[in-house]
């Protein structure tokens, strides 16, 4: 029987965060791309808790969006509640959240999906990788097909060999009502890909009519709502409240007393679960001391009562799942819609792949998102975007992507996956980025954007935007330079504590005249009250560049390096770093392993290379 054979420049499998993100940065580049998924009704869909960013999140939603990335103006269309996070804090640690419309955002993906040039949206299975040569050629599917290729990203994410556990009951699939693919991890380890196994939950899903809001605290948005996307001028739909209830020592006691048909503890389960998002019962195990753990009934949408319990995420048998929402306050009375649940799926270490999320193995195919131990909406479609990108890249011969940790909380979060690993579901915080002051939300578009432009990866308006942006932040500083009130320049009287932009309105009539728009202002307000931090940082960099970009050699034999430890050898052979910093920074690599090999890349004839 003969096999129908379709030709692309680029085809992603998978359609979730990560593969919609990838799909999208291959098209505008201009390349032939196909996105292929199980299901053509699930595109970037929310598996999980229906919101966009958080703490360190919101920045790299923000960074998605200053490339080009669909997230950001997604989430700014149909959000339904927004707020700043750690407002409190400096700017470095000002985090933006969105509660999500589920099915709107859904929908506003898949829209923009098929609306999108030189992208071909199909229903596929994917089951073999075709490899020629060392090279990726293509992939097959169910259904005696074959789609060629010249670049292949695999984004699939919890649905590689995946299995759900609620209570003792076992059944494959990737996400609740859905299927698996098996076949994909026995043909990747054909390839000589090493994988493990990870593991996530979801917590039950509540029908908000049945729920006692007047028992439990409400939290409202902000009055004044911060959009995600930079071309995004103002949020404008109307708000949902989100609510807020907690567990206490009597849902304790019957979690205890039912650890046993924990799948997390009875031995079903023996995978690695995500540190930063425990279930309860791993909270009721590790916290035994709190006699309570907070839950944020949030809303999944305008049109349906539905409500996720966030912060009780949980695999327990579905009896225990019923009793423990009935004695929480508030919910004494609430039914419940869909039983929380465990996933457990493959995932192929990232130190299997270089800086652009090409793998080592295999030339011209790419990972991206769960697939390489991460966890995350925004973590998934940040690393999307790359690899779409870079294979878009690739097949035109053209530079290729690559972020430092300088640049961007993406820079950051690849170089981590690549040089350290995953031992647990990666997570983003704020804490792993160094230059946090640099990398902040309020600046990506200024960071980013011209990265975008030169790789062509941004749209003429996004461009038009982020020149005016610029624009009107240097007439800014340049009023601020030359005029100065009662002797002192207002550059300076900005950097006083208790002057603000109001203050300097007062003070001169220039500042009147600038009609500044608000996101300019707060620019100008930053860059010049924190100039000092900020050239402090700026020289950090500068220092570390020295290093850092030292490249090492693609063919650079470490096992002939004889003042090497053999453990410095070995990882550095596994790993492959692109250059010293890397090497730097990757488990195990000491001080003194790096002065070695500064020595040998300075003196090749130490070495046969």
């Amino acid at each position: 029987m003969s096999r129908t054979v379709y030709q692309f420049d680029v085809v992603v499998v998978g359609a979730g965060h990560a593969g919609t993100e990838a799909a999208m940065a291959a098209a505008r580049l201009g390349a032939k791309t196909a996105l292929l998924t199980m299901n053509c009704d699930t595109v970037g869909q929310m598996s999980c808790n229906p919101a966009i960013g958080g703490v360190a999140k919101g920045q790299i939603v923000r960074e998605i969006d200053a490339l080009g990335g669909i997230m950001g103006e997604v989430i700014d269309e149909t959000g339904i509640q927004f707020r700043m996070l750690n407002r409190g804090k400096g700017p470095a640690m000002h985090s933006p959240r969105a509660q999500a419309d589920k099915k709107a955002y859904q929908f506003a993906v898949k829209w923009r999906v098929e609306q999108q040039e030189n992208l071909t949206l199909k229903q596929e299975m994917a089951e073999g990788i075709l490899v020629e040569d060392g090279k990726v050629v293509g992939i097959r599917v169910r259904g005696n097909a074959e789609y060629r290729c010249r670049a292949l990203v695999i984004t699939t994410g919890t649905f590689l060999q995946a299995i759900m556990h609620t209570g003792e009951a076992k059944t494959s699939g990737g996400r609740a009502g859905e299927g698996t693919t098996g076949t994909l991890s026995d043909s990747l380890r054909e390839l000589g890909f090493e994988l493990e196994r990870f593991k996530t939950g979801t917590p039950a899903r509540l029908n908000g009519r049945t729920i006692d809001f007047s028992k439990v605290e409400c939290q409202p948005g902000d009055s004044v709502p911060q959009p995600f996307s930079f071309l995004t001028e103002k949020i404008e739909q109307p708000q949902m409240d989100c609510y807020l209830t907690q567990t206490n020592e009597k849902v304790h006691d019957l979690i205890r007393d039912n650890l046993s048909r924990a799948p997390m503890y009875s031995g079903q389960i023996n995978s690695t679960g995500p540190r930063y998002c425990p279930s309860i019962e791993d909270k009721v195990v590790r916290f035994s001391d709190k006699n309570s753990h907070q839950i944020f009934l949030e809303p999944e949408g305008r049109n349906t009562t539905e409500y996720y319990c966030n912060g009780i995420s949980t695999s327990l048998p579905r009896d225990v799942q019923d009793e423990m929402i009935r004695n929480i306050i508030g919910l004494e009375n609430a039914e419940i819609m869909r039983y929380g649940y465990a996933v457990e799926y493959d995932f192929a270490p990232p130190t299997q792949l270089n800086a652009t999320m090409e793998t080592q193995q295999v030339t011209g195919l790419y990972f991206a998102g769960q697939i390489n131990g991460t966890t995350g909406y925004e973590e998934a479609a940040g690393q999307g975007l790359l690899a779409g990108a870079n294979a878009a890249l690739k097949v035109a011969g053209m530079e290729a992507l690559v972020l430092d940790r300088n640049q961007a909380y993406l820079g950051v979060l690849i170089d981590d996956l690549i040089t350290k690993g995953v031992d647990e579901p990666y997570r983003m915080f704020t804490s792993r980025a160094e230059y946090r002051l640099l990398l902040r939300h309020d600046n990506a578009d200024r960071r980013l954007t011209p990265i975008g432009i030169r790789h062509g990866l941004v749209c003429k308006t996004r461009t038009k935007r982020y020149e005016q942006h610029e624009d009107a932040i240097r007439s800014a500083l340049s009023v601020l330079q030359s005029n100065r009130h009662q002797g002192t320049t207002l550059e300076e009287w900005l950097r006083r504590p208790e002057i603000g932009w109001p203050e300097l309105y007062e003070m001169s009539s220039a500042i009147a005249e600038l009609e500044l728009p608000p996101a300019a202002e707060y620019q100008v307000v930053i860059e010049t009250k924190y100039a000092g931090y900020i050239r402090r940082q700026m020289a950090d960099i500068e220092r570390q560049k020295k290093v850092e970009h030292v490249r090492i050699p693609d063919t650079f034999d470490y096992h002939a390096v004889a003042q090497l430890r053999r453990e410095a050898q070995e990882k550095l052979t596994q790993i492959r770093p692109d250059n010293l910093g890397q090497a730097s920074r990757i488990s195990g690599i000491t001080p003194a392993d790096i002065a070695v090999l500064v020595l040998c890349l300075k003196d090749p004839n130490r070495i046969v290379i």
